[in-house]
């Protein structure tokens, strides 16, 4: 038995008509060395029902809501589940290009997931051209952080063609508690909210500045260190003081999505974060920051300021329990949009992101989960969905985008004998977030993009796909220009 975070509530509670927050991944798979050479529904549903107990929570577990609403909900085990209710299979219209694969995971991206049963799907996306087959997979981010996303993928795909053997299910079937004892427990938690809000309040006090939005009001940054002072802590180093600036995808979204996936080299990425110095993750900073300031450019709509990027973070550890929920914060950057010269553009990005890391050190980000606790349960859906949309509205923008790096395995997987070609991130937007994500997965020697747009505001992101192509082309120069 385990009970929602608040952090994993908050996903929950932060859906509303236009929002969706469900995390997933396209995988593109050479489907020729399947059993009659074509992945299946059965198939896939069978080595699902093998394996599930290894993935744990996402695969299995469904939500119990607490009487009233009175608390966050609890996990049970599915008494009735079946993989095959939660797998799907479609086909593309010939020719099945990867621009038809790409709306067609758009499509199903704007589904919302049901919440009486394990809150995944998969879908078997069949005609794409060269005999290949995808699988699009979602996960409700309430059941999954990025390293359990990984952690699932492990437990169903295999080092090679031949699938290996896996120890049988064992245990009783988690239940969730009886009414009564909900009921009872979420009484005892509402008499003492007040004081774990108070010290909620006091733990998130000296890390205002980290809280998107936050560290660009005049004044926070002085109090955060009279607060470190007080507690006669010295005080960390200043957080970068980030003023998100108007984008065209920084307004309302709506309930369309558009979806594009590419492909970067690692060799040549790592070869220039060998040669310009700063890690993988500041070079993909880097040609996000040059492909976002092409786009806002060719549409005379770049800022003189640079954006302000979310970058996640896991705060996992090997060695957590894996019941203990969403373990992720956000740590907020400068993305040097504004600088038109490739060199210094990387410049700052590696100064603005290692300043952004050393700050982020001195609190573990731990204030994601103080501030997702500060609302009782009965109150935090409506006021979360509320300031979802009020704030942007009223004009807050805390983040222009997000943008997330996740490392993946640098050897070939494969789901039922089909080798894995490439696996693609399909992420959220949201009102206060932008409509535009950008997340890459590091695979198989690839960096594999997956790029998720609100349809209104962005409704090509393929074009963020050659930009980033082009900006890979700018530092490959430059790292030419050092070498000679």
């Amino acid at each position: 038995m385990s009970q929602l975070t608040t952090v994993d509530a908050t996903f929950l509670n932060a859906e509303t008509p236009t929002t969706h927050a469900h995390i997933a991944g396209l995988g593109v798979l050479d489907a020729a060395s399947c059993a009659g050479g074509r992945l299946t529904v059965a198939a896939v549903a069978d080595l699902v029902r093998d394996r599930a107990h290894l993935a744990a929570r996402p695969l299995r577990q469904r939500l119990v809501q607490v009487p009233l609403g009175l608390d966050r909900p609890y996990w049970e085990d599915d008494p009735g589940f079946d993989p095959e209710r939660h797998i799907f299979e479609i086909a593309l219209p010939a020719p099945g290009s990867d621009r038809q694969l790409a709306d067609a995971v758009a499509t199903l991206h704007e589904r919302p997931l049901d919440r009486s049963r394990p809150l995944w799907e998969m879908v078997l996306i069949q005609g794409l051209s060269g005999g290949r087959t995808a699988v699009y997979v979602k996960v409700h981010h309430a059941a999954i952080d990025g390293v359990m996303a990984a952690e699932t993928l492990a437990a169903l795909l295999d080092l090679s063609p031949e699938p290996r053997p896996v120890p049988a299910a064992g245990g009783e079937p988690k239940r969730a508690p009886g009414a009564w004892t909900m009921m009872s427990t979420a009484l005892l938690k509402t008499a003492l909210h007040p004081f774990r809000s108070a010290v909620s309040v006091a733990r998130t006090a000296p890390h205002l500045d980290e809280i998107p939005g936050v560290a660009a009001i005049p004044g926070v940054g002085r109090m955060t260190r009279l607060v470190h002072g007080v507690l006669g802590r010295e005080a960390p180093p200043p957080a970068p003081r980030t003023s998100a600036p108007p984008t065209p995808f920084n307004q309302p979204i709506g309930r369309g999505r558009a979806v594009a996936y590419g492909e970067l080299s690692l060799a040549e990425i790592k070869e220039i974060r060998q040669v310009l110095g700063g890690s993988v993750n500041d070079v993909i900073m880097a040609l996000c920051a040059g492909a976002l300031r092409t786009w806002l450019d060719k549409r005379g709509a770049l800022p003189s300021d640079p954006l302000v990027a979310g970058v996640p973070v896991s705060l996992r550890r090997g060695d957590d329990d894996p019941d203990a929920g969403n373990q992720v914060s956000i740590m907020t950057a400068p993305l040097a949009t504004h600088l038109a010269d490739p060199a210094d553009r990387y410049a700052a990005t590696r100064a603005d992101m290692d300043r952004a890391k050393r700050r982020f050190v001195s609190s573990s980000g731990a204030w994601v989960q103080e501030m997702a606790g500060l609302l009782p349960a009965p109150l935090a859906a409506p006021i979360i969905r509320l300031a979802m949309t009020a704030f942007p509205t009223a004009g807050f923008l805390p983040l222009n985008l997000i943008i997330s790096n996740v490392p993946g395995p640098q050897f070939p997987l494969y789901l039922c004998g089909a080798r894995v070609l490439g696996y693609y991130p399909v992420s959220v937007v949201t009102d206060l977030s932008g409509g535009l994500n950008i997340t890459v997965f590091s695979y198989d020697g690839k960096v594999d993009v997956g790029v998720v747009a609100c349809r209104d505001l962005v409704p090509d992101p393929a074009e963020l796909i050659d930009h980033l192509d082009d900006a890979l082309d700018e530092l490959k120069d430059l790292t030419r220009n050092a070498r000679d």
